[in-house]
């Protein structure tokens, strides 16, 4: 691989960074404390595989850019997944800010956050 991405491929590869870590926050709840080896095992290659391919993505991307990105993938993800898969809180207010972290993405995306910037 060459040592930057085409700012196209480096929005993919950040796009499966943060649901990677979208895996690994899920799986770390679900591994209750570290607790279930095979959940713990999971979390920490998927943990590890995102950060790396947060990197590969900050080679091309701006990091502040790259981060808040992968950051807000993890967390639309992991509330909308929480909400879901364990039953957590969801009130109109909470899936309005979610829906404002979303926007903040997409803003990013498309307002400023290409290669080179």
């Amino acid at each position: 691989m060459s040592s930057t991405l085409s700012a196209n491929a480096a929005w993919m590869v950040l796009l499966v960074a943060g649901l990677l870590e979208i895996v690994w926050a899920l799986s770390m709840k679900a591994s209750e404390g570290f607790t279930r080896l095979n959940l713990t095992v999971l979390t920490i290659v998927a943990a590890g595989l995102s950060f790396w391919l947060l990197g590969l993505a900050m080679r091309s991307l701006p990091v502040g850019t790259a981060y808040a990105v992968w950051t807000g993938i993890g967390a639309v993800g992991a509330a909308i997944l929480g909400i879901v898969l364990f039953g957590e809180h969801a009130s109109a207010a909470r899936i309005a800010c979610i829906g404002l972290i979303v926007c903040g993405i997409l803003g990013l995306k498309f307002v400023g956050g290409g290669a080179g910037h």
